[in-house]
C-alpha cells in the first residue's frame, strides 16, 4: 500500500530537486509540466503538477516516519548538504512524543518534517513550545 499525493508547484524544476532531495529519490516520470515519484520508503506516489499561479495552503504540514534516529540523521545531512534543512530538533517533546527531526520547506511553501518517536509522552508540548505550528518554522527561516 502506498499514499499518493498529488501537489501543484509554479516552480517544477526547483520541486523536483527538493523531493528528490527529501525523499532521497528521482522522479519516474519526469515530463514538461508533471513529475511523478515513487518510492517504497516511504510508500508514496508523490505527482507534482506545474501551475501558472500559487496554490492556496493552509498551513498544515507533511511528515514523514522513519523507524530510526539514524535515518533521520541520513536525512539532516542530505538536507543540510543542499541548503535545504530549515531546522534540526532532537529529542523534544511535541504531540504526545518524545521525537527527533528535521524541517524542510519545499519551493511552494509546504512544511516538511523528517521525524522518529523515542516515547510516547503524557504532555502535549512544552509550555514553551510551538511544536509544528507554521510561527515556529517562520521564526526559524
Amino acid at each position: 500500500m502506498k499514499t499518493h499525493l498529488n501537489l501543484t508547484t509554479m516552480d517544477l524544476a526547483r520541486s523536483v530537486d527538493f523531493y528528490s532531495t527529501l525523499l532521497n529519490a528521482r522522479p519516474q516520470k519526469l515530463l514538461a509540466d508533471y513529475a511523478l515519484f515513487i518510492t517504497d520508503q516511504p510508500g508514496l506516489e508523490l505527482a507534482l503538477d506545474a501551475v501558472d499561479s500559487a496554490p492556496q495552503l493552509s498551513g498544515d504540514h507533511y511528515r514523514i516516519f522513519v523507524d530510526t534516529t539514524e535515518e533521520v540523521e541520513r536525512a539532516i545531512a542530505r538536507l543540510e548538504k543542499a541548503r535545504l534543512a530549515s531546522s534540526v530538533e532532537r529529542e523534544q517533546t511535541c504531540c504526545y512524543a518524545n521525537q527527533t527531526k528535521v524541517w524542510a520547506t519545499d519551493p511552494t511553501g509546504r512544511r516538511w518534517e523528517v521525524y522518529t518517536v523515542h516515547e510516547d509522552t503524557d504532555e502535549r508540548d512544552p509550555a514553551d513550545s510551538t511544536c509544528c505550528s507554521a510561527t515556529m518554522e517562520l521564526l526559524r527561516q
